[in-house]
């Protein structure tokens, strides 16, 4: 890859970032990928306010207007689709499918998602209302408009475990509803992010509506959220993050969307479909090597088939190559850094003293000439409700089982005993009692034998898993403020 320094963006500007630069690390041999920029918190203030400054000419556009641009940077991110996904690949570990299909590909799919969204309705009549004469006046009928308006400047702070997807998730929708933004990427794997911004600018997007400033110093992050420019923030990352991002933002009154934490419960009753069950809850280990906030993490299966799903993840698990990325064949590449391999690896470890076992993996693997940050697939058993391998998110290729002995009643009562509620699975053989069960689980989604997600249907959590839903028109909506006129006919 180049080492050709990267400048921020800001105001339609590529400009020199004040704290220098840092190496971007390919986790897969520890490489170099490129030196991303160090953004000072002045350049971050001048991000925001450049995006204050063009958000009233912006909001102003054509919805028209606002979709041929993203139509156009869709269509510049596939001209580079190759190159794009090489680095993807290279910041962030994943195998390259998963970089093609999963980042660059879903990153394009979005912004072309939103360009039609930009067409979407704004604009809804409500039914008249008769109001009789009284203290607030004369009898009459009043009409009523909702209207979805812009929220303003929207602060973008972007996850390391998609660079394409995520960001494009949040970006699109919001220039769409006719917002501006500050996208701040993951310290670890930003240059995927700035190639976003490449394909906007070239795509036409005026001056100051798209910035993009970076860095590891928190700092950068802090001055992102509370820029008294700054109308809204949106965050995907840690549920202990998040909340300290919405105590900044209650101070001002931020409008805040949250995309937080996750320990998806698998419940796996005893008329399941133990195959599909597998390579549902196998995912965990394969997508990102379980940096993934929706992977089913936490089994919950019913005890009369729980030894033959283990004897079945067991066998799944030694058909899973774990490798350099780069190679065919390779189903789990590395985590994203040495520091959070040590805390995946020192999770095991802590399931082992709480009484867990090892039913696979456990052992740290040995790829090539033994460099990159690779953590093997584990499945942990013997698991309980009160270790803290089953309550706490690992964020790695680990999954804990939870035996159950009796009725629905007591899946249900485990699957909500947690701090979390992204995504849960239900796998039975009765619809009936899995739709029953799904209405049950206190999470904000819930997949009915699959793991497959509609990218229409609305996407968000319960209690600490996050605030708000995005995904299909729900995100146009997230990035807009609801207005209403009334008149008198």
């Amino acid at each position: 890859m180049t080492e050709v320094p990267q400048p921020l963006y800001i105001g339609g500007e590529r400009v020199e970032p004040a704290g220098g630069h840092y190496e971007v690390i390919d986790p897969a041999d520890e490489s170099v990928v490129g030196l991303a920029p160090e953004a000072s918190r002045a350049q971050v203030e001048e991000a925001a306010r450049a995006a204050a400054d063009a958000f009233e000419s912006w909001s102003r556009t054509t919805p028209e207007a606002r979709a041929a641009i993203l139509d156009r940077a869709a269509d510049i991110m596939q001209r580079e689709f190759e190159p794009w996904s090489a680095l993807a690949r290279a910041e962030t570990g994943a195998p390259t499918g998963i970089a093609r299909g999963m980042q660059v590909g879903v990153g394009v799919a979005r912004f072309r998602r939103y360009a039609k969204g930009a067409l979407e309705p704004v604009e809804r009549g409500l039914p008249p209302q008769v109001t009789e004469a009284g203290p607030m006046g004369r009898a009459s009928i009043l009409g009523a408009l909702e209207v979805r308006q812009p929220v303003g400047v929207i602060t973008c702070i972007t996850s390391y475990n998609n660079p394409w997807a995520n960001p494009a998730g949040k970006v699109a929708p919001a220039l769409a509803m006719g917002n501006t933004v500050v996208v701040k990427p993951a310290p670890q794997d930003p240059l995927s992010v700035f190639r976003m911004a490449d394909a906007l600018h070239e795509a036409g997007v005026p001056a100051g509506v798209v910035n993009v400033v970076g860095g590891r110093s928190v700092e950068v992050g802090e001055a992102a959220v509370d820029s008294p420019h700054v109308d809204m923030v949106s965050f995907t990352g840690s549920t202990a993050v998040g909340q300290r991002i919405a105590e900044v933002c209650g101070r001002s009154m931020k409008r805040q969307l949250m995309e937080l934490g996750g320990k998806g419960a698998a419940i796996v009753f005893e008329d399941a479909d133990l195959d599909a069950a597998v390579m549902g809850i196998g995912t965990t280990f394969s997508f990102y090597s379980g940096q993934i906030c929706t992977a089913p993490t936490r089994v919950i299966v019913h005890r009369s088939v729980h030894d033959r799903l283990i004897e079945k993840l067991t066998g799944y698990l030694a058909f899973m190559k774990v490798g350099d990325p780069a190679e065919a064949g390779t189903v789990v590449g590395p985590v994203i850094s040495a520091a959070h391999r040590d805390r995946v690896e020192s999770y095991v470890e802590l399931g082992k003293k709480e009484g867990a076992r090892i039913a696979y993996g456990g052992e740290r693997p040995v790829v090539g000439d033994g460099r990159g940050f690779y953590v093997a697939p584990t499945l942990l058993v013997d698991c309980t409700n009160d270790m803290r391998v089953v309550r706490e998110e690992i964020f790695g290729p680990v999954v804990v089982v939870v035996p159950f002995d009796g009725d629905e009643e007591e899946a249900i009562r485990l699957a909500n005993d947690s701090d979390f509620g992204l995504l849960s699975y239900v796998w039975s053989g009765d619809s009936a009692r899995a739709f029953r069960v799904a209405r049950r689980l206190r999470a904000g989604g819930v997949g009915v034998n699959t793991i497959g997600r509609n990218m229409e249907a609305p996407f968000g959590g319960f209690k600490r898993s996050g605030v708000g839903r995005d995904v299909g028109s729900y995100a146009l909506h997230a990035y807009s403020e609801m207005q209403s006129i009334v008149w008198t006919a």
